[in-house]
């Protein structure tokens, strides 16, 4: 399951940016997501830079595995999420 966030219709608007960008952390969080596809659009790339400045917050890079430019659509970012690890044997 890939979560979505197009941020097209909030570009001009700081506070609704961050507010559906933890929106949506939490929402991969609370479904174990593998991934979510961001897209701040092409533009004069102020935004993809917010997205990125809020994605090296350390809080928020505690919750993610990495995060991938889309090397053929430079108006999208992908956050990737590791969930659980090798069962540990006892």
């Amino acid at each position: 399951m890939k979560l979505v966030l197009d941020l097209h219709d909030i570009f001009n608007k700081g506070r609704d940016i961050d507010k559906a960008l933890n929106d949506i952390m939490a929402q991969a969080i609370a479904t174990k997501a593998p991934m979510i596809e961001i897209i701040p659009g092409k533009g004069s790339g102020a935004l993809k830079k917010h997205v990125l400045r809020f994605l090296d917050q350390k809080e928020i890079k505690a919750l993610y595995h990495r995060v991938e430019k889309d090397s053929k659509n430079f108006g999208r970012l992908f956050v990737h999420f590791k969930w659980g690890g090798k069962p540990s044997r006892k």
